[in-house]
């Protein structure tokens, strides 16, 4: 698990950047990798890693790393679990390994298959592969996206490394782009290749990336799509069976490490099911950790305690105050390089450098709801006709606006009033809509390319099923944001995040089974319950979903140096220059802080994207009040 960093340039230079640069560069990412740095030169081409040993923790390790001819040199961003497997083959066709970890395997799959070892390959990666012959770059991410890797073209230039700050370092000029507004405030995040910072792109999950005297051009490698129309039929003689013997295979295979590895325990149902499973082959004392908060409504402590005395762990917990929580906010936003989505970042980071004295890798119950149809959102979307009647009923369903009720029945109404089911489906995952940019000030563009692309990709492989277009949507989309934050919340505390629920074999033949195999019933994540339903105490099986949420709303209102910030908002960048009405906007803060919850989720993006602006560009400061 380590950090990437470089430049490539077209012209026949001895080196696109001096030492010193690209060590800066580089070691922008330490967090990434503390326990060891590498930096190699050739005639165009500049890369730097930073190492986090994870598997054969020796000097041979050491990246970048060529072959034995030196003709290509690779920075190496990840883990291949079953590298082990893969070696035999390799040495029956040549090869001669120095080393034992995954890196050598990964370069040297490549060297003789291209991107085409990638299919063997499980696991989560990102590289950049360079032949000092040909002169070509080769740049890569696994399937689903969980490790990161960002590019940038200046001139005859491309940077490319594992976090937008490394490029920014580099000395790339960008800013914060005003285009990506209307999807940051309803989405919460920017989607596809487009990042908020002008001229940084991401390159997508499951893609590669070629470049050759200067230009640059991209493959997808990975299409769940086909990898489902090709499984379809499969294992369905005993899918709860074959679920859980694979899904046990996945934590194995995520057991292999040198160092130690524990859990991210919440207390919810995915995180607790690879507790169990991880105990159920590791025995007990596995290293579980867990968040508590002083606020009952948003605490699972209790309930991960019955899954640590269930299984025997090693358990840990932490509490973090409200008023620890700001300069926690402005760390995360500063590792995190974008305006915090989730809410619950600052306190993931939080926990995994609490985590990181006793070990090295965790893993993560992410990735479920999304394959396994866990989130309360998807439900609607199971009975179109449901959702017709529910249009013509929508003028008596105002007394659900109350009480516990009220801000799913909001969403809900506002949803009823959407032209097409289409949309439904395209923006499931938010608390606002288009037509909520109107209160704003400014007008909504539609211009959600990417997002538009995946669901007709969606609706071409599950035609009339909505719930499987939303799920494959968020798949492609909503998902990828969590992985980032997963990413870069591990990462910014030097811990390896391994997510088994997304472990390609899983992921792919569930996308392959009809629905209502893979969802009979009204019970949400059934295939997942029914196959682990020995291991998870009852607490643990009826538990509401809480999805690991924070309090905001409450401390924004609350605390003074939270709530001093919010009533900042309207002058400070971007949101000053952006494209908003200031009346307007100051008016409904005022409501807001009124204790007004319909506008908790603007005020939350403004909130989050002003704290992550003034630590990315400080130098911008506020605009003076009009």
């Amino acid at each position: 698990m380590c950090g990437l960093a470089g430049v490539v340039e077209a012209k026949r230079s001895d080196a696109p950047m001096s030492l010193d640069a690209l060590e800066r560069m580089r070691d922008t990412l330490t967090h990434r990798g503390p326990d060891d740095a590498g930096a190699w030169r050739g005639p165009q081409i500049a890369l730097g890693s930073r190492r986090l040993s994870i598997v054969d923790l020796s000097e041979r390790g050491h990246m970048p790393m060529s072959t034995p001819d030196g003709r290509y040199w690779i920075a190496y961003n990840g883990e291949v679990y079953n590298f082990r497997q893969l070696r035999p083959e390799l040495e029956q066709r040549g090869v001669t390994f120095r080393s034992d970890c995954d890196t050598e395997v990964v370069l040297h799959s490549l060297v003789l298959d291209g991107p085409e070892a990638l299919h063997r390959f499980n696991g989560m990666f990102a590289f950049a592969l360079w032949d000092t012959v040909e002169k070509r770059l080769l740049l890569g991410r696994d399937r689903l996206g969980i490790k990161p890797l960002y590019l940038a073209a200046s001139g005859d230039r491309l940077y490319f490394a594992s976090e937008e700050k490394a490029i920014i370092e580099a000395g790339f000029p960008t800013s914060f782009d005003p285009g990506v507004w209307e999807e940051l405030v309803l989405f919460r995040f920017v989607a596809g290749e487009r990042t908020p910072f002008k001229g940084i792109t991401r390159l997508l999950p499951g893609h590669v990336a070629r470049w050759h005297d200067g230009q640059l051009t991209t493959h997808r490698w990975w299409n769940l799509a086909e990898r489902a129309r090709a499984l379809e039929g499969k294992n369905l003689e005993d899918p709860i069976g074959w679920y859980r013997q694979t899904f046990d295979d996945a934590v194995a295979l995520r057991r292999i490490s040198d160092v130690p590895v524990g859990v991210m325990l919440s207390g919810g149902l995915d995180s607790s099911t690879v507790a169990g499973a991880l105990a159920t082959q590791a025995g007990s004392g596995v290293e579980s950790f867990t968040v508590r908060f002083p606020d009952e409504g948003y605490d699972e402590g209790p309930i991960a305690q019955d899954v640590v005395d269930r299984w025997k762990l090693k358990h840990h917990e932490l509490t973090l105050t409200p008023e620890q929580l700001f300069e926690q906010m402005r760390q995360s936003s500063w590792i995190f390089d974008e305006p915090l989505v989730h809410g619950n970042d600052t306190h993931m980071l939080a926990l995994s450098k609490y985590a990181k004295p006793r070990v090295t890798v965790l893993l993560s119950g992410e990735g479920a709801d999304e394959t396994l149809n866990g989130y309360v959102r998807y439900q609607p979307l199971r009975w179109p006709m449901a959702l017709r009647a529910g249009r013509v009923a929508l003028p008596h369903l105002r007394f659900l606006e109350r009480g516990k009720l009220e801000l799913r029945a909001r969403k809900l109404r506002k949803f009823l009033q959407m032209p097409s089911f289409e949309d439904f489906v395209l923006f499931n995952a938010c608390d606002l809509v288009p037509g909520d940019l109107t209160s704003l000030g400014f007008t909504p563009s539609d211009d959600f390319s990417h997002r538009r692309k995946v669901l007709t990709e969606a609706q071409r492989q599950y035609p009339g099923d909505l719930l499987r277009q939303a799920m494959y949507t968020d798949q492609h989309t909503f998902l990828c944001s969590l992985l980032d934050r997963n990413d870069r919340m591990t990462m910014g505390a030097s811990i390896e995040c391994r997510v088994p629920f997304l472990d390609y074999r899983l992921v792919e033949q569930l996308a392959a089974w009809p629905t209502s195999t893979l969802t009979p019933g009204l019970q949400r994540k059934a295939i997942l319950r029914r196959s682990m339903d020995d291991r998870l105490p009852q607490s643990v099986q009826k538990a509401p979903k809480k999805g690991f949420g924070v309090p905001w709303a409450k401390y924004a209102r609350t605390l003074p140096l939270f709530r001093d910030f919010v009533e900042s908002l309207p002058d400070r960048e971007p949101i000053a220059s952006g494209p908003f009405d200031r009346a307007k906007l100051r008016e409904m803060l005022k409501r807001y802080l009124a204790g007004e919850p319909q506008f908790d989720a603007v005020m939350r993006v403004m909130f989050m994207t002003a704290v992550w602006h003034e630590v990315r560009f400080p130098k911008q400061g506020m605009r003076r009040a009009s």
